[in-house]
This record gives structure tokens, C-alpha cells and sequence, in this order.
């Protein structure tokens, strides 16, 4: 079974950094390699939107639009990744998701993200205003 779990504050005021950090557990029997942190969005009355990931080599990757500001990491040794996104704006207040999606459904998971792949955090609503 893997489980991942999402956390951080809940309000963030405008201009400053959203900082969340995704904890995964899973049974060592399920084998995790090739599986990147994949971090996700949804704004109120829209889809959900691909933010980045990282791999299990520390490459990383963001969504054009959000690349400026966005910064994902890992650590292995406790099994999490971190999202930063900078000079937060009201436009950034969604419910965030973490997720570890295999290598080879990234493309997939880019042009139409969906939760029926990979492995899934609850989400944490992130509101940003003063």
C-alpha cells in the first residue's frame, strides 16, 4: 500500500512563498523505482493543472507557465518532496496534490492529468490572500 500525505499552512499572504512538503510511506514489497514527484493543482471551477516534477535522478521539470517561481526537491531519506512556489498571488489559491507517477505515464500525466494513474495524496487547500 502507498500512502502519501500532503502539508503546510493553509494561508499564505500575497508575495510570499507556498511551501508544502508530501510524505510518502509504502510497503517495501511494492516497488517504487521509476516513479517521479509529481506535484498538481486545482483552482475552484477548474481542472487539474501538472505544476513539476522531479525524478529519482534529480532532474526536474515545470510547467512553462509556473516556472519562474516553482521549485521542487526531494529527500530521500525521509521519503518527501517540497514545493515552493514564490511571490504567491490570489491566482494561486487551489487545492494542491502531491503524486508519484511512473516515468513512462509523465507525458500522459502533463497533457491530461488524472488521478486514475499513479499514486495519489488527499490535497490541501491553499488560499492566498491577506
Amino acid at each position: 500500500q502507498v500512502q502519501l500525505q500532503e502539508s503546510g499552512p493553509g494561508l499564505v499572504k500575497p508575495s510570499q512563498t507556498l511551501s508544502l512538503t508530501c510524505t510518502m510511506s509504502a510497503a517495501d514489497s511494492i516497488p517504487m523505482s521509476g516513479y517521479y514527484w509529481t506535484w498538481f493543482r486545482q483552482s475552484p471551477g477548474k481542472g487539474l493543472e501538472w505544476i513539476g516534477y522531479i525524478t529519482y535522478a534529480d532532474y526536474s521539470t515545470y510547467n512553462s507557465s509556473l516556472r519562474k517561481r516553482t521549485s521542487i526537491s526531494r529527500d530521500t531519506s525521509k521519503n518527501q518532496s517540497t514545493l515552493q512556489l514564490s511571490s504567491a498571488t490570489p491566482e494561486d489559491t487551489a487545492v494542491y496534490y502531491c503524486a508519484k507517477i511512473h516515468g513512462s505515464q509523465i507525458a500522459t500525466m502533463i497533457s491530461h492529468p488524472t488521478k486514475t494513474l499513479g499514486y495519489w495524496g488527499p490535497g490541501t487547500q491553499v488560499t492566498v490572500a491577506s
